[in-house]
This record gives C-alpha cells, sequence and structure tokens, in this order.
C-alpha cells in the first residue's frame, strides 16, 4: 500500500552533505553527463532543477524511501552546493520536482544503469567468493515489484489475474544478472508483469562474458536459452527439470555424466527465428541433500564443464547452493530499500521506469560501499548486513529519528 511521507526539521548538518558526496563518487557526474548527452536532455537553458541534480535526486528518493520528497530534494541540492556543484537556484515545488522528473525521462537513468552496474570483484585474493577456480561466478534470476494501481500502470506492466478477473496492483517484472560475492547486479531488463522471464533473460544473457560461471534456476534451462548463454563464452551450470529426459552417454568417474540437450519440435516449429539445432554436449550431476527435511528427493544440473577433474561434481554441486545470494539481493532492493508494505512512489509508467532504475543504482551505492568497507577491514561484503549499511547512509538525515528502523 502507499506510504505517508515524513516531513523533516531541523537544518541539514554536514553528515548530509557527506551522504551526497558517497553518491557523487559512486554514480560520477561524467556517467550522467554522458547519458544526458546520449540522450539530448542538458536543455538550452539554465533551469532552477538542472538535469543532472534531476538524476541524483531520482537514485536518493529510493535511499530516502519514507521521507517526504521536497526533504529528499533539500538533502540532495544542499548537498551538491556543499559539494561545489550547482543544484537549484530557488526552491522547487512539488510541481516543478514532477516537471523536472518528466522532462529527464526514464533513458537518462537507464544509461546511467547501463555504465555504473557493473561487478565489482577484481580478483580472487581480494573477494574469493565471487570467484570458482578460474571464472567469476554470476547468477541469473528475475523478480517483480508492485506500482501504484493507475489504469495507465495496469494497461501498460499487466497485473496477476484469476478465472474471476483482475486481482492485486499492477507489476513490473525485471531479470538480471549477479556477482557472487559483492552482490552488485548487472545487466538488467526491465519489462511489465505480462512480459516472460524467459523473454527478459535473451537480452541479460548478452551481458555474460568469457570466463564467467552462470549459475540459474529451471526455469530458465530450454535450449534456446542455453545456446544463446553457451555462445556469448561463458560457461553455464544451470538446474533443469526433473521431467527432463537426458540419456547416459558417457559415466564419468566423480558419478556425473555426459549426455546431450536438443530442441523439442514444438520449440523448432513456433520459433520465429532460425538458430542453430544441432544437439549440445553437456554434463550432467544429479545430487540429493539427506539433510534438509524440506529438500526435493534428486536436484539434477547440466553443465558446460565437461572435465571432471577441472570441476568436480561435489564441487559444483556445492557452488550451485549460492545461487541464492541473487534472491538476497531481490529481497535487499524489494523488501529492505522500497520497504515490504509499499508500492513504488510514481504514478505514470515512463516515472515508474525512471524510478526503478533509481532504485537498483540506490542498491548499487549500499553494495559499493559495503565492498568498499570490507576490503578496508579485511571482511568479506557477504559478512555484513545490508540493513545496517543502509541505516548508515539514512542516519544522514536531520532527523534519524524520523526514519522508523
Amino acid at each position: 500500500m502507499p506510504s505517508k511521507p515524513i516531513s523533516l526539521s531541523g537544518s541539514i548538518r554536514t553528515a548530509d552533505y557527506l551522504s551526497m558526496g558517497l553518491l557523487a563518487s559512486t554514480i560520477p557526474i561524467a556517467a550522467i553527463n554522458q547519458a544526458l548527452l546520449d540522450h539530448d536532455c542538458q536543455g538550452q537553458r539554465q533551469r532552477d532543477f538542472p538535469p543532472h541534480a534531476v538524476a541524483w535526486y531520482v537514485i536518493a528518493l529510493s535511499l530516502y524511501r519514507h521521507a517526504n520528497t521536497e526533504e529528499v530534494l533539500r538533502v540532495v541540492t544542499e548537498g551538491m552546493t556543499f559539494l561545489g556543484e550547482p543544484a537549484q537556484r530557488r526552491h522547487v515545488g512539488k510541481s516543478g520536482i514532477s516537471a523536472a522528473r518528466t522532462r529527464l525521462g526514464h533513458e537518462v537513468m537507464q544509461s546511467i544503469a547501463a555504465q555504473c552496474l557493473q561487478p565489482f570483484a577484481r580478483d580472487a585474493e581480494q573477494t574469493p567468493a565471487a570467484f570458482y577456480r578460474q571464472w567469476h561466478i554470476v547468477s541469473i534470476d528475475g523478480s517483480t515489484l508492485e506500482v501504484p494501481d493507475e489504469q495507465a500502470c495496469r494497461e501498460y506492466f499487466g497485473a496477476p489475474g484469476t478465472q474471476q478477473g483482475r486481482t492485486g496492483y499492477p507489476q513490473m517484472r525485471f531479470v538480471g544478472l549477479l556477482e557472487h560475492g559483492t552482490h552488485a547486479l548487472f545487466g538488467v531488463t526491465l519489462g511489465g508483469y505480462k512480459d516472460a522471464e524467459i523473454t527478459l533473460a535473451r537480452q541479460s544473457i548478452t551481458h555474460l562474458r568469457p570466463r564467467m560461471l552462470c549459475l540459474a534456476d529451471r526455469g530458465f534451462a530450454g535450449f534456446t536459452s542455453w545456446l544463446a548463454a553457451k555462445n556469448t563464452g561463458a560457461q553455464l551450470l544451470w538446474r533443469i527439470p526433473k521431467n527432463r529426459e537426458l540419456p547416459v552417454h558417457k559415466r564419468l568417474p566423480d558419478g556425473s555424466y555426459l549426455s546431450q540437450i536438443q530442441p523439442a519440435a514444438a520449440t523448432i516449429k513456433n520459433s520465429v527465428e532460425a538458430f542453430d539445432v544441432t544437439p549440445i554436449v553437456v554434463r550432467v550431476i544429479e545430487y540429493q541433500l539427506p539433510d534438509m527435511p524440506d529438500a526435493e528427493p534428486l536436484y539434477r544440473l547440466i553443465t558446460t564443464l565437461l572435465d571432471a577433474n577441472t570441476a568436480p561434481a561435489k564441487e559444483l554441486a556445492e557452488l550451485y547452493q549460492s545461487r541464492w545470494s541473487i534472491e538476497t539481493s531481490f529481497a535487499e532492493i524489494k523488501t529492505t530499500l522500497k520497504g515490504s508494505d509499499i508500492v513504488m512512489r510514481s504514478k505514470t509508467p515512463d516515472l515508474l521506469k525512471q524510478e526503478f532504475w533509481g532504485l537498483l543504482l540506490a542498491h548499487h551505492v549500499v553494495r559499493k560501499m559495503m565492498q568498499e568497507a570490507g576490503l578496508m577491514h579485511q571482511k568479506r561484503a557477504d559478512d555484513l548486513s545490508f540493513k545496517q549499511s543502509l541505516n548508515i547512509v539514512r542516519r544522514k538525515l536531520p532527523v534519524s529519528g524520523a526514519i522508523s528502523p
């Protein structure tokens, strides 16, 4: 449900300006200016609320989710002035804020996200949880976010339905990649509830690179997705449905076996694109989790890592359990950062998409701070609390008690 904005009181302190410094150092002005230039949004005349300030403001809206929009603007613009960045020359009210956000649009924020949402980990020595042997570990998955129940949003994004008709709020759907060890999201694709997760995943898959090892749940294990991901040069470790038939072609010493996958006849018939239908050799790993009472009887993984000596089956089965890192990050965004009991602030599809990219960039800011803090104190970023780190940022507001713990 919608939240009631909190009005903050008191003057802004130097600490509040430093929070703007964190934002500016993580989302650099050069990236914002490049996005503005690419989308011709720099403007021909000087405005009271310039575009680069609007971009930072959109991100700050998610960092200070429960605060009044005008109070968030006050923190951002006075902080920018403190840092020597011109922000605004006179008071801007709610209508001015809305007009400025509308002028900016969502494409600029999407472009900023494309530049800034990138993996953090440099090497296995600094961030061991981000690597398995010589491979950089990433996961792919998707989720949804509820948006206000406006007719335009319902028509644009779609909503869950039943046989009796519509139900619940409209929802946006997104798919992205996550770097293990740092929880850095990248390669995110945004759509609506009516868009299939596997369709959105095709765009995210293009962000895979050689030397990456991508983990995925069974919902992504179709032949066309596997082929597209494999063609990026990345290695794959994906779970498959239990009813998938995979004949044993060669049994390996570690208990895994070689098999092959190929597209179903219906997939070839219904495809609007021509693709290589040559069967692909895969390695199959089957295992159980006997010490977990709620575990399924049998788990099956397929991988492009065909050599059992290079990547033993037991190690890959253990590694796959870390795929839940991406679920944790989605919870950080949807529950800790946004708030589980509220929908997005904006009311129109364009501004909601803009707000979405601001939300992801706000998560990026906190996670980047956690990564740097971990390296400074020789701790794993995985061992730090996202909620506590977010509160460090939020406590910089003029009245810390105005934000509910």
